[in-house]
Order: C-alpha cells, then sequence, then structure tokens
C-alpha cells in the first residue's frame, strides 16, 4: 500500500502523523510525502523521516499547488497495489495500518472503506455518527453499491478509503482543485467498483483543530461545492443506466451537502448566502431524479428541499427560523446553568470598580508592562526585551508588575508596581504594551489595541498546553480551556527554535503570529567574555582554579516536594576540592539554604537557588549538570560541557510527556547512575571529543537563531511595527 501525504503547514503535526503510519513491522508499505511548497519546517522533518526509514519519498514542490494536485502527484509517485489519501494534520490508530492491509489481503476490493473518529481540541474523541452503517444490516466480505447503496452516506472523504491504484488510474479520475477536492473522485469510485469492502473499526482520528481548518473559514471558494457536484452527475452520465439506481440517493447527498455548507455560520459569509442559495436551486432544477420524493427522516428537511426547488430564499430562511424557534421549544425546561461569580466584598470590591474604570479610559500608546514568573521579579526573555526596549524605543515608558516581596530584588532605575495595588489595576487597563514569560491573570480583561507577547521561558523538551492533556500526571488538573482562552490575548508567541514552534502551534492553537527569533534571554550567552565570567565567580564565591558545576534539575510532577536525584553530599565528596557544584533547585520549591541545613561540604556546594539571574551562574560555570530542564537548551550556547543525568526517563516521559528522545540525541553525557555522573566529571569524559560532536550536533539544532540579536528582533517587531527575517536568515 502506498500512503499518500500532501503536506503544508502542518509542522506541528506531521511528526504524529507519519509516526502512526510507519508501523516499523510492515515492509510492504510505503509513505509518498509531497511537499507542497510548505513555508514552514515541514520539509525538513519530511527529510529527517526520510533519511532514516527508506519507506518514506519525499517530493518538493517549487510552488504551492493545493491538496488535490498534490494528491495527484502522490499518486503518480506510487507503486502499491492500494493507495491511501491521508491529510498531514491527521493520524491513524494504533494498528490500524496493519488491519487495512490484512483486510485488504482477505478481500481483495476495488475499494475498502474503514471508520473514523473525530479528535477535538479539547481532548475529546468521537466515534463517527454513522458508525451502524457498517454493521446494519450486516455486511458480506464483498459487495457492490448496487447491494448495499447505504454506503454512499458514509464519509465522503478520501482519507477513510484504500484504493485499488489501478482500478483508479483505470477510471481516469483526478482529484481536482479547490474546495471539496475529494467528492468528484470519492463518490464516483464506489459507484464503479465491482468490489466494495468494509472495516468495522476506527483507523483514523480526523483532527478538528482549533484554528487552521481551511474549510471552516468563510470564503466565496466554498461556491467550488457545484463545480464539484457536476463532475460527479457528469461521471453518471458517461455510466449510462448503470448509474441510475444511485442517482435518488447521490442528489440527496449532494443537497445534503450543501445545506451543510450554507447553514453552518463559518463557511458562506452573510452577504453571500443568496446567491449561494440561488445555485442551489439550480443544481436542484438541473439534476433532480424524476420522481424524486423529498427525504423527511429529520424535521424540516423536506420543507427545506421544496424551498430550494421553488427558488424561494425567504421562505428558506422562515422554515430555518421555525427550526431553530423548535429547537429551543424542546429544550424547554432546561434552564441554561449560570454560574455565580463569588461576592466581592470590601477592597476587593473596590478593586474591581476602579480597574472597569481604568478600562474606559484611553489607552496610553507609551505605556508597556512587563512581568515573568507569575510577578516574581526581573528576568528572563522579558528583562532582555525590557533592556532592547530602553535602548532602541526611548519613547516607551516600561513598567514591571512584581509582587510585594520581589521588590527588594527589582534592579535600581526599574520602574515597577505592585500586584494587587490600585497602580497595578491603572496600568494593566491602560498600558499598550504588554510582555510576559507567562500568562497573565484570568481576570484580567485584553481591550481592543492593547498588544501582547508572549516569550514562553524554555525550549520545551515536555509536553505543554494541550498537548498535556494526554499526561493527566503533569496536567495536574490544569484547566485547559481557561489556559486556550488565556492565550487567546497572545499576539506574538516567540520560539527558540524549530522544535519549539511545532510545539507551541499544537500546544496553543490560537490567533497569534510566531516570532521565530531566538531567545532574548541568551543574547547575554552569546555576547559572554571571559572578564564577565572572572567577576561572577568572585562574586559567587567559587575558588580560584575549581571546575564550577552548574546543577539545574528540573521540576517532577509525580514528586510532591524537591528531592535530590543522587545524594548530593556524597557526589560532592567523590568529585574532589578541584570541583564546586552550584545548586539551583527549581523556582517551584521554597528553600532556604539546603547546603547549609543538610551540611553538604562548605565551600564545594554552593546553594544558588535564589540568585536572581541564572544567566550570571551560566556564565560563570565551566560545565552543566542538569536532567531535563530547559537551562540545557540556553547553556549549549557557551559551548560548554553538559552531562544530562537521565536515571527516571522513563518514569519522566511517560508521567510528563516529551517532544523527543533527549537519550538518544543528548547535549553530551548522559549518566544513568551516580557512579556514572561522577565518573563524567573526574574522567574528564563530559570534555571529550565524542562529548563535543554531541553538543555541536544539539546546538546545530536548538540554537540556530540565537545569534545575540534575539531581543532587538522582538523589539523592532512589536514596539517599532517592523518587518524581520522570520526566522532568521
Amino acid at each position: 500500500m502506498s500512503v499518500i501525504v500532501p503536506v503544508h503547514k502542518v509542522q506541528g503535526y506531521i511528526r504524529q502523523c507519519l509516526d502512526s503510519i510507519l508501523d516499523p513491522d510492515l515492509p510492504n508499505l510505503e509513505v509518498i510525502a509531497v511537499d507542497d511548497h510548505s513555508p514552514d519546517g515541514c520539509g525538513e522533518i519530511l527529510d529527517e523521516f526520510a533519511e532514516r526509514d527508506p519507506r518514506v519519498k519525499v517530493r518538493h514542490l517549487g510552488e504551492n499547488v493545493g491538496l488535490g494536485r498534490a494528491r495527484n502527484i502522490g499518486l503518480d509517485m506510487a507503486t502499491g497495489d492500494y493507495v491511501w489519501f491521508f491529510d498531514s494534520d491527521d493520524y491513524a490508530t494504533e494498528g490500524a495500518v496493519r488491519a487495512i492491509l490484512e483486510r485488504l489481503a482477505e478481500t481483495r476490493p476495488d475499494v475498502l472503506v474503514f471508520d473514523y473518529a473525530r479528535a477535538y481540541w479539547n481532548g475529546k474523541v468521537k466515534r463517527s455518527i454513522i458508525n451502524d452503517l457498517f454493521r446494519e444490516p450486516p455486511a458480506p466480505d464483498v459487495f457492490t453499491l448496487a447491494e448495499r447503496p447505504s454506503v454512499l452516506e458514509m464519509m465522503m472523504t478520501a482519507w477513510n478509503k484504500a484504493i485499488r491504484r489501478e482500478f483508479l488510474l483505470d477510471l481516469g479520475l483526478r482529484f481536482s482543485g479547490g474546495y471539496y477536492e475529494d467528492v468528484n473522485v470519492t463518490y464516483p469510485i464506489l459507484m464503479a467498483a465491482e468490489r466494495l469492502s468494509l472495516l468495522d473499526r476506527v483507523c483514523y482520528i480526523y483532527r478538528q483543530r482549533r484554528r487552521g481548518a481551511i474549510t471552516k473559514t468563510a470564503s466565496a471558494k466554498h461556491f467550488d461545492a457545484f463545480a464539484q457536484y457536476d463532475r460527479i452527475f457528469e461521471f453518471m452520465d458517461g455510466m449510462g443506466a448503470k448509474a441510475d439506481p444511485f442517482r435518488p440517493l447521490m442528489f440527496d447527498r449532494t443537497i445534503w451537502h450543501l445545506l451543510v455548507i450554507i447553514e453552518r455560520p463559518d463557511r458562506v459569509h452573510e452577504s453571500e448566502k443568496a446567491r449561494f442559495f440561488a445555485e442551489m436551486s439550480k443544481t436542484y432544477e438541473r439534476y433532480e431524479p424524476a420522481g424524486h420524493v423529498p427525504p423527511d427522516d429529520k424535521p424540516f428537511l423536506a420543507d427545506k428541499h421544496r424551498m430550494i426547488k421553488a427558488g424561494d430564499h425567504r421562505g428558506f430562511e422562515r422554515v430555518r427560523a421555525a427550526e431553530a424557534k423548535d429547537k429551543t421549544r424542546n429544550r424547554g425546561g432546561k434552564t441554561a446553568k449560570i454560574r455565580r461569580r463569588g461576592v466581592l466584598l470590601g477592597k476587593e470590591l473596590a478593586k474591581e470598580r476602579y480597574y472597569q474604570m481604568q478600562r474606559r479610559l484611553p489607552i496610553e500608546e507609551d505605556l508597556a508592562v512587563f512581568a515573568a514568573y507569575w510577578y516574581r521579579g526581573y528576568a528572563c526573555n522579558p528583562a532582555a526585551i525590557y533592556e532592547k526596549v530602553r535602548e532602541l524605543a526611548p519613547d516607551v515608558r516600561p513598567v514591571w508588575v512584581v509582587k510585594p516581596r520581589a521588590r527588594r530584588t527589582m534592579p535600581e532605575g526599574v520602574d515597577y508596581v505592585v500586584a494587587g495595588s490600585a497602580e497595578y489595576y491603572r496600568t494593566l487597563a491602560r498600558a499598550k504594551y504588554f510582555v510576559n514569560n507567562v500568562n497573565f491573570p484570568d481576570n484580567y480583561v485584553k481591550r481592543p489595541g492593547q498588544v501582547h507577547m508572549m516569550t514562553q521561558h524554555g525550549t520545551p523538551l515536555k509536553k505543554m498546553g494541550l498537548d498535556q492533556m494526554e499526561y493527566p500526571v503533569g496536567a495536574n488538573d490544569m484547566d485547559f480551556k481557561a489556559l486556550i482562552a488565556r492565550s487567546d490575548r497572545w499576539d506574538y508567541l516567540v520560539s527558540s527554535n524549530p522544535l519549539s514552534t511545532e510545539a507551541w502551534e499544537r500546544g496553543f492553537p490560537c490567533d497569534y503570529e510566531m516570532l521565530e527569533i531566538g531567545y532574548p534571554r541568551n543574547d547575554r550567552l552569546v555576547a559572554a567574555d571571559e572578564d564577565e565570567r572572572v567577576r561572577l565567580r568572585a562574586e559567587l564565591g567559587v575558588p580560584s582554579g575549581a571546575t564550577a558545576i552548574l546543577y539545574a534539575p528540573t521540576h517532577r510532577d509525580y514528586q510532591r516536594r524537591y528531592t535530590p536525584m543522587f545524594d548530593i553530599g556524597r557526589v560532592a565528596d567523590a568529585l574532589g576540592d578541584g570541583h564546586v557544584l552550584l545548586l539551583r533547585a527549581h523556582y517551584y520549591y521554597k528553600i532556604k539554604n539546603m547546603a547549609a541545613d543538610l551540611g553538604w561540604p562548605e565551600g564545594r556546594v554552593i546553594d544558588v537557588s535564589k540568585h536572581p539571574s541564572v544567566e550570571d551562574l551560566m556564565i560563570a560555570s565551566d560545565a552543566l549538570l542538569t536532567d531535563y530542564s530547559s537551562v540545557m537548551f540556553d547553556y549549549a550556547n557557551l559551548d560548554r560541557p553538559i552531562v544530562v543525568y537521565a536515571n527516571d526517563w522513563e518514569t519522566y516521559r511517560l508521567t510528563r510527556g516529551v517532544n523527543f528522545d533527549l537519550t538518544a540525541a543528548p547535549p553530551g553525557v548522559v549518566a544513568a547512575t551516580e557512579a556514572e555522573l561522577v565518573e563524567a566529571f573526574t574522567s574528564r569524559a563530559a570534555w571529550s571529543d565524542a562529548a563535543a560532536k554531541s553538543l555541536a550536533n544539539f546546538r546545530a539544532r536548538f540554537c540556530p537563531w540565537d545569534d545575540g540579536h534575539a531581543a532587538e528582533r522582538a523589539v523592532r517587531r512589536m514596539f517599532l511595527g517592523e518587518k524581520i527575517p522570520n526566522p532568521p536568515q
């Protein structure tokens, strides 16, 4: 079987798509991926798959030709007995490809039809509502459409069918351009087939993307449906009397589909609906079979048919209004549940009213809000962008939002407001620009004219956003609907590398502009010099000549409190006097001074968990020891050794979910035991040629845009309104 996958702007989904198809135990399979001049990273991802799996063949197109023509190109390349046209943002269920091949071998049909399910962005998966057609009545292994005409009522797409290639080529059918390019192929093949077969199994997951689906975009292109159905009836005319039994059902399917298009609010513009209806009436008049009786299996359907036949658009709208009224009446006593807001008392009520009042006043076009880590202080990408704003956009007035305790950590000369104060609410209500590495609180209301930049705060080795729904331990009862509502505020989302772009597109399917510019906070690392390193080491108390190892572990969702993965005191002793551990616990944990509390070797374990700048710590150190923290992606810019302690990799992978196998492509040495960890440093394996090669490959993959100018690109795009190369050239 040849699986034909046209690919365009799906870099967040194509890996799952191909992984679901490429069953490693099926050699009699080829995947033909047609890169339809995709402007994102799809082409590189396809080449990556082709390099490691000879069953994958890639064709890169020099121009965007659209789904139909891309499928035709793939068909011309195919060599399999059967072809399966697969959409690149969908995926196959586990074992589906094997089950399809087995059914094809058993029945040798012209067309095999199998079932599908819809996967929604909120995590719900629902099997097709017509799945009973696979079983009622029981179908023989092989049959014709005349023997089982209900097959025409199944989904008219190409992706729920495996088609005998020579059969399709002999019919001379080709996918057309425009919308609904499936139907002029999928209906005719069912009519022409001498051998049809069914597989009562969900083999295909049809992803209902929150945004980006072409056919769910209001456009005049939905008028393409009329030409597609003209082609179907022209094919039936060529069949002669053989097509007569199918005409009534095909006609009803045509009108059903056109009704779906005109009645959905996201298809035809309101101003175009009268014209679309007029075309429906012409179609009705042109193709209505003799003696046709309008279907009445659903309320008001027969009335709609009569209005279409009469060309009465106003009458059609009256029927639709009556239908809507009837649905409301049937809901009857079901009163809508009203979610009551908590009662605001005293100061909280006054703050809310003050905030509402401020939102009625004009936006201050020069005011910008900066924040990081839930108002913990001055840090990360927002801090780097802030500094570049002061340099490149001096007319902008930047103000930070911080918690009360963070006031003492703010650098001199940096203006700030305290979260919860009156000035805080005034600033949120009136500012033009907002920069944060996490989301602002739920009660923040984004006004028209306000502009948001989300920088994030790390490359996502772990699953993020909606991807976390499959990992309940990591999700920790997260309210994904609220998460997406917060993310809908973003106008710009910063991506540090291609992996991040893929993960953000999947995890946060919102309407923002992706800024593939590198990480602003890494500008310092790229520009760091020896003088700065020496100064920072002295400030931290690192002994002269010692090897300073920055130990920065990540948070583990399956742990209730911070528990080191190895005995830090014992490792410090084993490393000896020539090494110093700079311990940087994850910011989730409230820790005073573990080195002092636990009696670790004084001077050889320095607790830097509360140090305000992790960039300072990276520059001061000689090597990094981490597990799965995103700090490794930043640290790679320094081109210094990285040791990954992966003693619980499988547990972390299964509970949190990951976007790639770190142990297969690490930035240096991987240690699974405490002894291996110590050996990596004492034997200098972390500084070996093999480790350096791994780091170079890692850096090329994950730091391609970190050139010291990421903050400048962010400022020029958001604050100065300039077009920038995206990604950097």
